[in-house]
């Protein structure tokens, strides 16, 4: 059995086999000190009384632990006994040696230290007296040379153990910063994870609701103009196969983002309709747009949603149109297209005007209808997305019905950056 394993078998066992067995043994080897003790020139023979005084001595050693001061000064009480009895000198030393390292080695040292300095310069004094010797006489090493390497041993053990509950200390320290450090990882990840959440059911439902809005008013004029009107119903056709195209373009986008990172920036082969574009027959397709919409792309929905029966959509600009944050931008189409799929629904208006306004530090933009039937506010994902998407950005937005009749949506979306 290793030194390793041995010690922590020693670990296991209870404190008071240990203390009890230490006991024992310094019992033993007091008794066969005091036995083979040499009496000299008027020393009296170890008696009865002597054995059982060196036997108190190491019974006391069974406090130790819970009282070391206490059971030095017990111990030193029996060793000047011993000796004021004359006995043969330096045989009851070992429950002194204990006693003495058990003092050393205490957390408090208060009291156990004086009684440690009055049992060395007794012992020291007695046998000065006793031997008629020099203080400094080398035939006195002997006995107080071990006396000062108890004390050390102790004070060294002491030391051992205030090092070992530091180390153990410090390490609980780091461990719990680094639980803390993981969990304030795991807590941003899940942030993260929250935040890319809304943004992603923000993206489909702006695209989805839009699309089928578009998709529904379009096959409405087209189921009821397809008699009656072949060209009208073949217009109404051709708009929501658009509309399909562009909501396919940026769904692929939004799980191109979603599965590697990377949107895609082109339509498939196969997806792409050279009679819709334009494009002629062998003709490479077009770079498709980027995957975040822009405000160039108004006029285009615009249209969208005025063509057939859908109310007359008036785009007007105001200001100095610049190049503006891609964030913005997108945050603008994504208001005013929720705010135009919602007239879609929901208003049974004929007319909208969609205002875009560049001011110096940011951008406005504002929605309005005339219909009979606004959307209560707050009320679905809509204008909560809208709400959010501008708050996203320290803006702004507001929705209200208006006193006369038919809805508005006021949003402001501030710009930081410089643009050229």
């Amino acid at each position: 059995m290793t030194f390793e394993a041995l010690r922590r078998w020693w670990a296991t066992v209870p404190p008071w086999v240990g203390e009890s067995a230490l006991a024992a043994v310094v019992a033993v080897a007091t008794v066969l000190r005091i036995r083979a003790g040499v009496p000299q020139s008027g020393d009296r023979p170890p008696d009865q009384a002597a054995y059982l005084l060196g036997l108190a001595m190491s019974t006391v050693l069974l406090l130790r632990r819970r009282w070391p001061a206490l059971v030095l000064a017990l111990v030193t009480v029996g060793w000047l006994a011993y000796h004021i009895l004359d006995y043969p000198g330096g045989a009851p030393a070992v429950p002194l040696w204990v006693a003495l390292y058990t003092g050393a080695a205490a957390a408090d040292r208060t009291a156990s230290m004086p009684v440690a300095a009055f049992l060395i310069g007794s012992d020291l004094q007695g046998r000065v007296a006793t031997h008629h010797l020099d203080p400094l006489d080398p035939t006195l090493d002997g006995s107080f040379g071990v006396f000062i390497a108890a004390l050390l041993l102790g004070e060294a053990a002491r030391s051992r153990r205030r090092w070992q509950a530091e180390t153990r200390a410090r390490l609980a320290l780091l461990t719990a910063e680094r639980d803390r450090a993981a969990a304030d990882r795991d807590r941003a990840a899940a942030e993260r994870l929250a935040r890319e959440r809304i943004r992603i059911a923000q993206e489909l439902h702006d695209i989805t609701a839009h699309t089928i809005a578009v998709i529904g008013v379009q096959a409405g004029v087209a189921a009821e103009t397809l008699k009656d009107s072949p060209e009208q119903a073949r217009a109404a056709l051709g708009a929501v196969r658009q509309a399909s195209r562009e909501a396919m373009r940026d769904l692929r986008a939004a799980v191109g983002v979603l599965r590697d990172g990377t949107p895609a920036t082109a339509d498939p082969p196969g997806d792409a309709d050279p009679a819709d574009t334009g494009v002629p027959l062998g003709a490479a397709p077009a770079q498709a747009e980027p995957p975040a919409p822009s405000l160039d792309r108004l006029p285009v929905m615009a249209r969208a949603c005025g063509a057939g029966d859908g109310p007359t959509v008036a785009l007007t600009w105001r200001g100095d149109r610049r190049p503006l944050p891609r964030a913005v931008e997108a945050t603008a189409y994504r208001i005013a297209q929720e705010s135009l799929t919602n007239v879609l629904r929901h208003a049974a208006a004929s007319q909208v005007d969609v205002t875009v306004e560049y001011l110096p530090d940011g951008l406005r933009l504002e929605i309005v209808d005339d219909g009979t039937q606004p959307a209560p506010p707050g009320t679905g994902f809509g204008i909560r997305g809208m709400a959010e998407r501008a708050g996203s950005l320290g803006g702004w937005l507001t929705a209200g019905a208006e006193p006369a009749g038919g809805f508005r949506v006021r949003a402001w979306l501030p710009v930081r950056e410089a643009t050229t």
